[in-house]
């Protein structure tokens, strides 16, 4: 008989602790993480990362059940992460933990590979239910991510989308970086892209948030990140 993923965890976590990397780069938050898991004897965590690189690393180093995921990293970006460890081991269960609006990053991390979406706010309760959840293989997901996501199998959820939200990862990913006031050359550099390439991902965030020039692009980005975070 073929044993569910729910309950091979409800088996696996009466003999040993499932292990969960935690990838943030904010140290407060992953001491507080960590605190939170400590305090359930069936969780364990089995590292700490605050950059994509060292998150890799480490994945290949420990071997985790659950990796919890920030969007905003000191050196890559947490979509990125999701799809690199699901590269690497798709067993290894993730769930985003991060300050960024559902509405903005949710779906763009389940279509990356994550199984749950939380925001730092949420209480300690909901934090290790999310944890229990996506380690049993299953969503975690807010009501409101859920309808968004019905739409969107249904084919009716690209009108409700602002300008922001149709933009690519990868050009969300830019536009953020402008925000922080990279150039061109430093954002290629980041990315390991050609300048050339990153030029043309510019072209496309000014299409599609109607901007004309570069210094409107700019007071954009901005504008958001200084919103959003």
């Amino acid at each position: 008989m073929r044993v569910t993923e729910r309950e091979w965890y409800v088996v696996t976590k009466r003999n040993s602790p499932a292990k969960i990397l935690i990838v943030d780069d904010h140290p407060l938050v992953r001491e507080g993480l960590a605190l939170r898991i400590s305090l359930h004897s069936d969780l364990e965590v089995c590292g700490e990362a605050e950059t994509e690189d060292e998150a890799l690393a480490l994945v290949k180093q420990t071997n985790p059940n659950l990796v919890l995921v920030d969007i905003s990293l000191k050196s890559g970006h947490g979509i990125d992460l999701i799809k690199g460890i699901r590269s690497l081991d798709p067993a290894i269960k993730m769930l985003v933990i991060s300050g960024f609006q559902e509405s903005l990053y949710a779906e763009r991390a389940f279509r990356a590979g994550a199984l749950g979406y939380l925001n730092k706010q949420e209480s300690n309760e909901k934090v290790i239910a999310a944890i229990r959840t996506v380690l049993a293989g299953e969503r975690f997901l807010s009501p409101e991510v859920t309808r968004r996501l019905v739409e969107q199998a249904l084919g009716a959820s690209d009108a409700s989308k602002t300008p922001i939200e149709r933009l690519t990862d990868r050009e969300l990913e830019i536009f953020r970086m402008i925000g922080e006031g990279l150039r061109t050359s430093a954002i290629a550099e980041r990315l390991f892209l050609s300048t050339h390439t990153i030029d043309t991902h510019r072209e496309n965030i000014k299409r599609k948030l109607a901007v004309s020039n570069a210094a409107e692009l700019s007071r954009a980005a901005v504008q958001w990140l200084l919103e959003n975070g």
